[in-house]
């Protein structure tokens, strides 16, 4: 996600989640990815991510945020930097792609 410039930065935050699913109370370790991205990529971005999660019903949740001006600009231009030819499989320098969401 990182290297197709779907997002600028991803955050990786392990958690402990319970959730009623298919009648019952469950819960499970996971992992939340906080993407941060523009509204440009947001539709390529979660039809990614629910291409790949293993989950059948994955989270997805976004809402509007102003950014401050150099973080804006920052996130702007990584956005639009050319993309890697060479992405090979996921590293430690694309972690997100490397995350298993569903823990």
């Amino acid at each position: 996600m990182l290297k197709q410039r779907l997002a600028a930065c991803v955050t990786l935050t392990p958690l402990r989640s319970l959730y009623h699913w298919q009648g019952a109370i469950e819960t499970a370790t996971e992992v939340q990815l906080l993407f941060k991205t523009d509204s440009a990529r947001l539709t390529a971005l979660q039809e990614l991510v629910h291409r790949l999660h293993s989950y059948s019903c994955p989270e997805w949740l976004h809402w509007p945020v102003t950014a401050s001006a150099g973080y804006g600009a920052w996130l702007g231009a990584e956005l639009t930097a050319p993309l890697s030819l060479d992405a090979g499989p996921p590293g430690p320098e694309d972690p997100a792609a490397a995350a298993d969401p569903a823990g």
